[in-house]
């Protein structure tokens, strides 16, 4: 069982990496593989760094023999995704949308069907845009037909929608102890569905 982490932010080691990583230490202790994306380091080599719809329908062709499609065929393994992001205009990052635009072929493929997903955002506020961009994640989740994970009620709250931070986000304590419930989740719920994602070879 494979769990990976997007960390969305042009910074990384800033606070959504921090957290990210915390989820994904908690994923390990429960059973699984887990790997880091830095989306701005793997979007560097590309040419043009967002999707320009160059074809349509799309080819990958801007992530060939780089970075970018490394990357992509490690989401092709995920069973989980942790998806990070700093709150930008009450949105997700230019560099986690420019990623994500540019994984279009994935969702031809069904590469991402069935997988499980959960998110993190961190704002410069308490109420800072965070769960507005929760949703913008999970909207990117549900076009690729993945599986999201949420609240797990008073024994297993890991935040009503996913989890919120204020940065700095190392003295959190509310978002640390629930990105490390998300990561728990993700791998419960991921070793639990290990079916639905056969047909990916």
């Amino acid at each position: 069982m494979l769990v990976v982490g997007l960390n969305g932010s042009p910074k990384k080691d800033g606070n959504t990496a921090f957290l990210v990583q915390e989820g994904l230490v908690s994923a390990k202790a429960a059973g699984a593989e887990t790997d880091l994306i830095n989306v701005s380091e793997v979007l560097s080599d590309c040419k043009i760094p967002y999707c320009n719809v160059c074809s349509n329908p799309c080819v990958g062709a801007c992530s060939r023999n780089n970075r970018l499609g490394e990357a992509y065929d490690l989401l092709r393994r995920a069973d989980a995704l942790l998806i990070g992001s700093p709150v930008y205009f009450g949105t997700v990052s230019a560099q986690l949308k420019a990623f994500w635009d540019k994984a279009r072929f994935l969702r031809k493929e069904k590469a991402l069907l069935n997988v499980v997903g959960a998110g993190v955002t961190v704002g410069a506020s308490r109420f800072g845009g965070q769960e507005t961009a929760l949703k913008a994640i999970f909207d990117m989740m549900l076009v690729q037909g993945m599986t999201i994970v949420g609240d797990g009620f008073i024994d297993a709250d890991c935040g009503h929608q996913g989890v919120c931070s204020q940065a700095p986000a190392a003295n959190d304590d509310f978002a640390i102890k629930r990105v490390r419930i998300i990561g728990q989740r993700l791998a419960e719920v991921a070793g639990a569905t290990m079916e639905l994602r056969k047909h990916r070879g």
